[in-house]
């Protein structure tokens, strides 16, 4: 990743009206986030010319350029560029931000688009957004009214932080306001910029480009599918019926993104489409990524432009401003930006995939020479409210009023997130005895049977997945516990925890810390089950094995099995050998920090494994049962050691690393990393914040959360709400692509316990 900072003076324009609102307020410096060129895409442009825009109506005001590189990298980018951002990497975007605030820059102006930055939906770009004091303002490219649940949560979220919304369409602000809840006077409307060209000659514009002779059609941008030039091609057996010498120019190379999925074959299907209509001698392909000048003179040259876009939310199109700018009539179906700049009669709208429509209205415009003069007339002249020194001026306009008000805090919490949306990921690996431990991919590995430290996180989860229909509830839920119930071995008074594929135990007790786990289980169910027989069921269970719980040594069995009483007695407050086992067994726990724990090493141990966050969430669960302030100091100091030990130097969650479980006093491992722990942390600091109301507990817990969206070491999106599926781990050399139950369970349980941490 390079980021470089270059020395600007910072220096007042004096002499703009626009920009010294009172003296505090004059608007100096800015920092801009997009893409940039030589990046090849409608953004990069948009962000280059609203670059060069500022510094010509605003010399007195630096810009920074922050230019995002994807995969395509690297680029040549020009000296206008201060820095650059890698995408996919989210530690650029903490360094990133770290940079814009040491720079001076009052504000920072994003270009927003769904596709430009990294994590789902681009979530990334939180992360930066979240680090920053500073004003932001946000212009949307795209303003969707049926976003997908990880799109909301941006949207969401780029509401709540920005003190400026601004998008290029009446509609978009509409959808803001009545969709997302922004506040009227949070969103201004400023139309797309355009370049200043007088009205052309047509005909001598055409010689150049050997288009002399032909009645002129055109489309621009890059090509993919959604521009709707099937429609068109569709179109012109009818229009060439009437005007033999009609020419349909497609300008503009396939989209890269395209490109790299599947080559040209898109290109080449249209390419066909054309051949077997009999028109391909009047379409004409200029494949390339045309630069603005040599895109003006082809404007310059079209008699028609059309826009046959199949989707109704386009908010912008930046070809379709330029093409009324420089006077063309336009034929456009009604996406919300044509719908907007083509009323009052500046251009002609035909319905969605209406091939007849189009070439109807392109019939009649080619037949009435006077009605296109009249209308190259009015968009010419529409188009000079539109040029870049006025977008400039609008833009300078909003962006000064900002810093006149309230700065925004550090930190913008999103306060809403989205459920996984599907539990086939846990079905994938369950089966009638139970849930199978291993995965190979997302294939279930039956070589290593079952484990009943699963079947207890599956059986929690069933408990707190409220949102599951009751008939996945009523038909996984009895397998799950039938395994704890098998699993039981009274003579051995412990849970056995290994069984095989063929459904025989491979020990007669388990490990201390899965008879806790599962205890646990026990008593989540006792208190959040269902049906009253289940509740009955785990009660009893839970009551027969408690007793043999006194004898466990390990700290995280005493951990599990505090969090299970205390989870009893949210049950039965009446409860009282869970009371007293919870008392006896949180002395334990804090006589075990008093004595390892110092200034440096506040923990239970000399050393950190693994589900190390239960152990501070046990003894804030045992305070607050037992009203315990010393335990629940105690934890959250516990806690808050342990958050800072979690944290990289980039500030993301970093799960200490396997490579350094059990080895005494020395700062953890960065690898290799478990989804298991971003779960405990989670829900410890949910613990955390419901005592003590410190928002710092909720940002803990949203930083370890998007450690599975992709804020981590290796830049990898571990899991997806879209599938519920989740990698095992994140090793040196990225992450194991093994989707365990251990992992998919911790997933779906931590985004069980978010979600309802930011909904309070």
């Amino acid at each position: 990743m390079t980021l470089e900072l270059a020395e600007r003076p910072i220096i007042a324009a004096e002499t703009d009206s626009f920009v010294l609102l009172r003296p505090e307020a004059a608007l100096r410096h800015v920092a801009l986030l997009g893409n940039f060129p030589p990046r090849r895409c409608g953004i990069a442009t948009f962000t280059a010319d609203v670059a060069a825009a500022l510094a010509g109506r605003f010399p007195g005001i630096a810009v920074d350029v922050y230019a995002m590189n994807d995969d395509g990298g690297p680029y040549d980018y020009p000296a206008t560029v201060t820095a650059t951002i890698d995408a996919a990497e989210p530690a650029a975007y903490r360094l990133a931000a770290q940079r814009i605030e040491a720079s001076g820059a009052q504000l920072l102006w994003v270009q927003h688009e769904f596709g430009i930055f990294g994590g789902a939906a681009g979530a990334h770009l939180l992360t930066l957004l979240d680090a920053l004091t500073i004003p932001v303002a946000v212009t949307l490219h795209t303003v969707l009214a049926e976003p997908t649940p990880e799109q909301r949560r941006i949207m969401d979220a780029l509401v709540r932080r920005a003190s400026r919304l601004i998008v290029m369409a009446e509609r978009g602000r509409d959808i803001l306001i009545e969709t997302y809840g922004a506040s009227p006077d949070q969103v201004a409307v400023i139309p797309h910029g355009v370049p200043d060209r007088p009205l052309a000659d047509i005909e001598a514009k055409k010689q150049p480009l050997g288009l002399a002779g032909h009645d002129v059609l055109m489309t621009f941008g890059l090509l993919s599918p959604g521009k709707g030039i099937e429609t068109m091609i569709e179109a012109l057996p009818a229009i060439v019926a009437c005007h033999p010498c009609a020419l349909y120019v497609i300008l503009g190379a396939t989209h890269p993104h395209l490109v790299a999925r599947e080559g040209e074959a898109y290109r080449d299907r249209l390419r066909a489409l054309a051949a077997n209509l009999g028109v391909a001698a009047h379409v004409r392909w200029v494949d390339s990524f045309v630069e603005t000048d040599a895109l003006l003179d082809y404007l310059g040259a079209a008699d028609v432009y059309v826009t046959p876009y199949l989707g109704a939310q386009q908010m912008t199109s930046g070809t379709l401003a330029y093409a009324v700018a420089l006077g063309v009539p336009v034929v456009s179906t009604p996406y919300v930006h044509a719908s907007e700049l083509l009323r009052d009669g500046h251009g002609r709208l035909v319905g969605f995939g209406d091939a007849p429509g189009f070439a109807a209205a392109v019939n009649g415009l080619l037949a009435d020479s006077e009605e296109r003069q009249r209308m190259r007339q009015a968009n010419h002249a529409l188009g000079r409210g539109m040029i870049w020194p006025r977008l400039a001026e609008a833009t300078v306009e909003t962006l000064s009023t900002m810093l006149t008000e309230p700065r925004r805090p550090a930190v913008r919490q999103v306060q809403a997130m989205p459920a996984v949306a599907s539990f086939a990921a846990v079905l994938r690996l369950s089966d009638g005895t139970g849930i199978l431990q291993h995965s190979l991919y997302n294939v279930p590995d039956r070589t290593h049977g079952y484990c009943v430290d699963d079947n207890a996180r599956a059986l929690i989860l069933m408990q707190r997945a409220g949102d599951l229909p009751d008939r996945i509830y009523d038909q996984w839920t009895p397998i799950y516990a039938a395994f704890v119930q098998h699993a039981w071995n009274p003579g051995a008074n412990r849970f056995r925890n290994f069984m095989g594929f063929d459904r025989r135990w491979l020990e007669e007790a388990g490990s201390e810390d899965s008879s806790a786990r599962t205890l646990w289980s026990l008593a989540v169910t006792a208190r959040d089950g269902r049906h009253a027989d289940l509740r009955d069921w785990a009660t009893r269970l839970f009551n027969e094995a408690l007793p043999h719980a006194h004898a466990f040594t390990s700290p995280r069995a005493t951990a599990f099995a505090c969090l299970a009483a205390s989870a009893m007695l949210d049950a039965m407050t009446g409860d009282e050998a869970a009371r007293k086992f919870l008392n006896d067994r949180g002395q334990v726990l804090a006589a075990a920090i008093a004595k390892h724990g110092s200034a440096d090493w506040m923990w239970f141990e000399p050393y950190l494994a693994y589900d190390n966050a239960r152990l501070p969430e046990a003894l804030l669960c045992a305070g607050r049962a037992l009203d315990c302030q010393d335990w629940i100091e105690q934890g959250l100091a516990a806690l808050a050691w342990l958050t800072k030990v979690q944290r990289s130097p980039a500030g993301m969650f970093r799960p200490v690393g396997t490579a350094s479980f059990g080895v005494a006093h020395v700062p953890p491992s960065a690898f290799d990393q478990q989804p298991v722990d971003a779960w405990a942390t989670i829900d410890a600091c949910a613990t955390a914040f419901q005592i003590s109301g410190d928002e710092a507990w909720r940002d803990a817990a949203l930083c370890a959360w998007r450690w599975f969206e992709g804020e981590n070491d290796g830049g990898v999106q571990l899991a997806s709400l879209l599938s519920g599926e989740c990698q095992d781990g994140l090793g040196p050399h990225g992450a194991n692509r093994n989707r365990g139950a251990e992992s998919v369970l911790a997933f779906q349980l931590a985004n069980r316990t978010i979600r309802s941490l930011l909904d309070i």
